[in-house]
């Protein structure tokens, strides 16, 4: 989603290294105000569909991917509310699948250069000094603490630790699946499924033993809650930790689950919901924010994980809810080695721990940690269709 002024987004793009293309637009940076309403009531599956996926590749030889979007408060930045988040990075055959689908994405006819979305001219194109206001903000420490700077002057000495101390984890193969830009044909309405979807749903399926879960968001259907009915029944143990609404970013996708909660929790599962001022928060969050602000920034989870028995983990994009099985373009990576699971799985353990999140069951839920303007502002959203939540 691109949440900036047109202008910024031309002036990026006039760069002589710096290209831009948004996916399936006219809803979130279209022509005017028209053309969005006119996209919603004319095709109101394509006016929801977004593409989620979240890649970062390196001269094709180094790869980032996870759940993480590029803004402030994804890197611990923001002043109000940060998020907690997972990212995989990969090096070897496995990047030629990422890059791949990038190519695809890229080349889709749904993915439009920015300066085909607009009638606006960029207004400061032959200023030689119009990247001096980005440059500038990049030079104050308010913005970048020094502790970030030091990261990024220490980068080489971090990979060479990371390859010292045995934290690379080689493996045979790593599973790299994408949706296909347009996700499904449509022709079940709002929903359909997508590759992603399908990799997961098997996953479930042929779980043994456990299942871990992460999802910032969590929206269940009857065919979600079944798949984890039938796994529990099995004996499968299923833990799923989401944020409550006191830790929440988005009170629709919050009061989906919420009218759900105790359905859910019916089928056998167990639900952890994340604190806003998770102990963790100290440990991973900027030094200087804590110092400095009057107040504690929210902290919020956005990782999207999942560990099955102890030897595959899945970091990704796919959120537990209707919009990622159906909707958006989503991407996942499955790795098979009971290392990788080990630090995934202690990580998560970490967050179930009661100091990072309250444990909530059919007799205690902790809505209440909230104020009425915010319980009540989730009942409203209570009219909103889940599909496209």
């Amino acid at each position: 989603m691109v949440d900036a002024d047109i202008q910024d987004v031309l002036t990026l793009d006039s760069h002589e290294n710096i290209e831009i293309k948004v996916y399936n637009p006219g809803v979130n940076l279209g022509k005017n105000l028209y053309s969005k309403a006119k996209k919603f009531l004319t095709d109101f599956r394509s006016a929801n569909q977004r593409m989620h996926n979240k890649t970062f590749i390196v001269d094709d030889k180094v790869v980032i991917t996870g759940g993480r979007n590029i803004a402030d408060e994804y890197f611990d930045y923001d002043h109000e509310y940060n998020f907690r988040d997972r990212d995989v990075l990969f090096l070897g055959k496995a990047v030629g699948d990422v890059t791949a689908s990038f190519t695809e994405f890229w080349n889709d006819k749904l993915s439009v250069p920015v300066l085909n979305l607009t009638d606006d001219v960029p207004n400061n194109i032959s200023e030689k000094t119009r990247f001096d206001r980005l440059h500038a903000y990049a030079c104050n420490p308010e913005n970048f603490w020094p502790q970030v700077r030091s990261k990024i002057e220490n980068l080489p000495s971090a990979f060479a630790s990371i390859k010292q101390n045995d934290e690379l984890v080689w493996l045979d193969s790593v599973s790299f699946v994408s949706d296909a830009p347009g996700k499904n044909d449509g022709s079940h309405g709002l929903g359909g499924g997508g590759i992603s979807t399908s990799a997961l749903i098997d996953l479930v399926k042929n779980a043994k033993h456990t299942i871990d879960f992460q999802s910032p968001y969590l929206i269940t259907s009857q065919l979600s809650r079944s798949l984890f009915r039938e796994a529990a029944q099995r004996g499968i143990k299923i833990r799923i930790l989401t944020n409550s609404l006191a830790s929440t970013d988005n009170v629709e996708a919050f009061s989906s689950y919420q009218t759900d909660r105790k359905k859910l929790l019916g089928t056998g599962v167990r639900i952890f919901e994340f604190k806003p001022d998770a102990a963790e928060r100290v440990k991973i969050m900027t030094g200087e924010l804590h110092s400095t602000l009057e107040h504690q920034p929210i902290f919020g989870l956005h990782a999207k994980s999942m560990v099955i028995d102890g030897k595959i983990s899945v970091i990704g994009t796919f959120n537990l809810d209707p919009r990622s099985a159906n909707l958006n373009t989503e991407c996942v990576t499955i790795i098979h080695s009971k290392k990788v699971a080990n630090k995934v799985l202690n990580g998560m353990e970490e967050e179930f721990k009661s100091e990072n999140s309250w444990e909530t069951t059919t007799e205690f839920n902790p809505d209440s940690e909230v104020g009425a303007g915010k319980r009540i502002k989730t009942w409203t959203r209570k009219i909103l269709p889940k599909d496209i939540l």
